[in-house]
């Protein structure tokens, strides 16, 4: 197990981490907000889903898939349709337009980040990946983390702020 000081520049790196989010959501066409990226792809993935399926993807409530669909919608990139199985349910599918915004989000994505890390080799890329997917994965389907309470001791360590 690392060191607690390797865990405490992990979470300064992971604050860092907010300005290659924010670049990467800069990158995106005016008119596409990042929650409706997240839709995009994840119905592209999916095909055809239901929304409390996707609200349960995107780990968001219900109300904030429903303007991020809306959103969507709106713009032609999303066809929603009554569920066979369930008429209260609405089925999301990506229209035409809709699969060619998300290719077009993934080719400016793809050319940014080829940019951004073209000093860096294939192997380094790929390390990335899949530690990226490890890191990913730790965090899948895992309840809360019990916290221990803060020792009495003042502590000299500087206070590591999430952004």
């Amino acid at each position: 197990m690392a060191e607690r000081t390797q865990y405490e520049e992990l979470v300064r790196q992971f604050s860092a981490f907010g300005a290659v989010k924010r670049e990467l959501g800069r990158n995106l066409p005016p008119d596409c907000l990042g929650g409706s990226v997240a839709v995009l792809t994840l119905i592209g993935r999916q095909s055809n889903i239901r929304m409390r399926r996707l609200a349960e993807l995107l780990a968001v409530d219900m109300s904030v898939t429903s303007r991020h669909v809306t959103h969507a919608v709106d713009r032609g990139w999303i066809e929603r349709s009554p569920d066979p199985a369930d008429k209260r349910s609405r089925i999301l599918r990506l229209t035409p337009e809709g699969q060619e915004r998300l290719e077009e989000i993934a080719e400016r994505t793809t050319q940014l980040l080829s940019h951004r890390l073209s000093d860096w080799s294939d192997d380094e890329v790929g390390q990335l990946i899949l530690l990226m997917a490890r890191l990913r994965a730790s965090f899948d389907d895992h309840g809360p983390v019990p916290v221990q309470p803060a020792r009495s001791a003042p502590s000299t360590r500087t206070p590591l702020i999430i952004t």
